[in-house]
């Protein structure tokens, strides 16, 4: 399995996210990567190989121009408006947002801006964050490029994650969708259906939203019921698509503490869905925050299960791209990753 990975994602390192009304060091840090990265050498998956440059054609093919722009832009507005360096910075983070009776008009200040283009506080900008973020698309496009070339499955070592962010809106540690941007290249390369599947604890809002009106691409969720759990707005069972893409959005919410049993029911339910849709290809967004000991999850699925997870995601015979979301418990990530790994090769 060719396996790609860009180290620039260290430059992307959040000091802080707003939790439980503290300001707090933030989950999703630099050592998630390191931990996959560990997992990937120590169990000899692949060959490791780092990302070509794909330019932002791919990124604009799913993201607005302006929201792009917002995002090459936000750390020096951020730092002219302080009148500070980089140095003495802190992270940009969003104050106030446009919900309800707000008009949905986006504002000159930068203070605004990051307001108009996030849903949540726990979502920084920094210096090195746009940079990071080339680094993740071109890493997913290259992981994408690999399949559409031949090769059955190749993994996104990718961060941050991808799967909260809208065509323009960032939240949930999101900023630019991976998932969606690999099945729009897929699009892009002359395939005529592609699914998503996301296994993610939580909903993966962005994706649906991007795709909710279309019906060339198949938007699968296994996730935490949202009326318990984040994003709260997104994610609800009679979420079918809208339109064109009308069925073409299936939510399967799942309770709090929902165990490996109904888990992987609901998995055998989401792959009749993809069967189904007779797709040329599947992006898989792999989230490990369905981890029984995840400090930001609820489910119960521990190591074995995650084996079991990827010989049953494999077994749908499927040109793969899979691409890395959430997973916190940064002691456990690498050996999850690898039993994943482990049973989805079993079946290739």
């Amino acid at each position: 399995m060719k396996i790609f990975h860009s180290p620039r994602h260290v430059l992307h390192h959040g000091r802080g996210e707003l939790n439980d009304g503290v300001l707090m060091p933030c989950h999703e840090r630099p050592a998630r990567a390191e931990a996959f990265l560990d997992a990937v050498r120590a169990g000899g998956f692949g060959d490791l190989l780092e990302p070509g440059d794909h330019g932002l054609a791919p990124i604009l093919a799913i993201h607005t121009e302006p929201y792009v722009r917002f995002l090459q832009d936000a750390w020096a507005e951020w730092l002219e408006a302080r009148k500070v360096t980089d140095d003495d910075a802190p992270d940009a983070l969003p104050l106030v947002w446009p919900t309800r009776t707000l008009r949905q008009i986006e504002p000159k200040d930068i203070d605004g801006r990051l307001s108009y283009y996030s849903f949540d506080a726990g979502t920084p900008v920094m210096k090195g964050t746009w940079t990071a973020l080339r680094a993740a698309a071109d890493t997913v496009i290259s992981t994408q490029k690999a399949v559409s070339g031949g090769e059955r499955a190749a993994l996104s070592l990718q961060r941050p994650p991808g799967h909260h962010a809208a065509a323009d809106l960032m939240g949930g540690y999101c900023y630019l969708n991976f998932a969606a941007i690999a099945a729009q290249a897929f699009r892009a390369d002359g395939a005529k259906r592609v699914a998503i599947l996301d296994v993610d604890y939580h909903h993966g809002n962005g994706t649906q939203s991007i795709f909710y009106r279309r019906d060339d691409v198949l938007v699968v969720n296994i996730h935490a019921d949202p009326a318990h759990e984040f994003p709260y707005f997104l994610g609800y069972a009679d979420e079918r698509g809208e339109g064109a893409g009308d069925g073409a959005n299936i939510n399967l919410p799942l309770p709090p503490e929902t165990g490996w049993p109904a888990w992987s029911e609901t998995l055998d339910l989401a792959a009749h869905h993809v069967q189904a849709f007779r797709p040329d290809a599947l992006v898989l967004s792999l989230g490990l925050d369905t981890y029984a000991k995840d400090p930001l999850g609820r489910f119960g699925l521990e190591a074995e299960n995650y084996t079991q997870a990827g010989a049953r995601i494999a077994a749908l015979g499927l040109p793969t791209v899979i691409v890395l979301e959430g997973g916190y418990a940064v002691e456990a990530l690498g050996a999850n990753l690898a039993a994943f790994l482990a049973g989805f090769l079993e079946r290739v």
